[in-house]
């Protein structure tokens, strides 16, 4: 299966009315970034543990690890979890800067470092979701 197919078979496996935001969200998401790379990570390590839920990524950056080792990975990330649906901004160096500059205009979301987390998309301001997200996408294009 191509990665297409991996996020379509993804999407459709979530109970509504999770499957209609996680869709809702993947159509904004490209329609910001068309051209990005797509990703899905099935939330397993190299050695087939699972160490995380499934991930949608969505463009690229070159992270690199103290010890000089260096990995392309997605800059923004979108999954279901248990309680809803979280959105990673992984290029965000200052960890105070979603919460500082979105927190307070998006509703019925937890903000940390990298990550808006959600139960849906009625509870939160859809317009100030996808500013982040444009912001994920920028921050690490540049």
């Amino acid at each position: 299966m191509n990665v297409k197919e991996q996020i379509k078979a993804y999407i459709a496996g979530q109970d509504e009315p999770k499957r209609s935001d996680l869709q809702e969200l993947h159509r904004r998401i490209l329609q910001v970034s068309p051209k990005c790379k797509l990703w899905f990570h099935d939330g397993r390590d190299e050695k087939g543990k699972v160490v995380s839920n499934p991930t949608i990524g969505y463009g690229s950056q070159t992270i690199t690890y103290a010890n000089g080792s260096t990995k392309e990975w997605f800059q923004v990330g979108l999954s279901a979890n248990t309680t809803g649906i979280s959105v990673y901004l992984m290029g965000v160096r200052d960890k105070t800067y979603l919460s500082k500059t979105y927190g307070k205009t998006l509703g019925k979301a937890s903000v940390t470092g990298y990550c808006i987390k959600f139960k849906s998309l009625k509870d939160i301001n859809i317009d100030t979701l996808e500013a982040a997200i444009r912001y994920g996408l920028d921050a690490m294009s540049k």
